[in-house]
């Protein structure tokens, strides 16, 4: 979300959009996904216009780091995803009763 966010928007559908440009919500951003485009950073497949810890903070976005609870929580979701990025998105979600803005399908249709 947040590489969206930065750079295309359109991906962004005008209800996630305006929730998540409203100050009035705190808009959260794991650690993973730090990680995870981190990784594609530094691989070449991804060109950011800055470090995603500065975009983050330019963005008003708060940092969710990964816990032990986190981490236990992702092991024993179901497999319906094989991603542990995404794996792990799904239990910070579901314990912090967090929204999760994401373009997966199978994450989408799980919900």
């Amino acid at each position: 979300m947040v590489l969206w966010w930065d750079t295309d928007l359109d991906k962004l559908s005008k209800v996630q959009h305006e929730a998540i440009g409203n100050p009035d919500n705190q808009v959260f951003v794991s650690s993973v996904t730090g990680w995870e485009l981190g990784i594609k950073r530094a691989a070449g497949k991804l060109v950011l216009s800055d470090s995603i810890r500065t975009l983050i903070r330019r963005f008003g976005f708060i940092e969710l780091p990964i816990t032990v609870e986190h981490g236990e929580s992702a092991a024993s979701l179901p497999l319906l995803h094989s991603d542990p990025f995404d794996r792990m998105l799904v239990a910070q979600a579901l314990i912090e009763e967090l929204t999760l803005v994401t373009a997966d399908a199978t994450i989408r249709n799980t919900e």
